[in-house]
């Protein structure tokens, strides 16, 4: 993968991210904040827990951490994959913000 394409697929994860947190503020009372810096954006959740998701340009991987861990996901078979063969971006965000705000979100690609 080039950089270029690295950047547009790792700005089209970013965005969704945001779309998502505006998607669910909408439509539910999660009240989740998101800031974004840059290649990082930064979710905080009324209990004050945070995820932040950010862009390694060097490796060409996405980092999240969250009160559970850290994770590293890269592109793969069309999707961003847990670089330790441990699931999809989409559904970790989704389960790690589920645990972290108390109430089911869904966050998707």
């Amino acid at each position: 993968m080039t950089d270029q394409e690295f950047m547009d697929r790792a700005e089209a994860l970013l965005k969704a991210v945001e779309v998502g947190c505006d998607r669910i503020n909408d439509d539910s009372d999660a009240d989740i904040d998101n800031q974004r810096v840059g290649g990082m954006v930064t979710l905080t959740f009324p209990n004050r827990s945070q995820i932040i998701i950010n862009l390694q340009k060097p490796l060409h991987e996405v980092w999240m951490a969250a009160k559970s861990g850290g994770y590293h996901y890269c592109w793969l078979d069309g999707a961003w994959q847990d670089t330790k063969g441990q699931g999809e971006f989409f559904s970790a965000l989704t389960a790690n913000a589920t645990q972290q705000a108390g109430m089911a979100l869904v966050f998707t690609a």
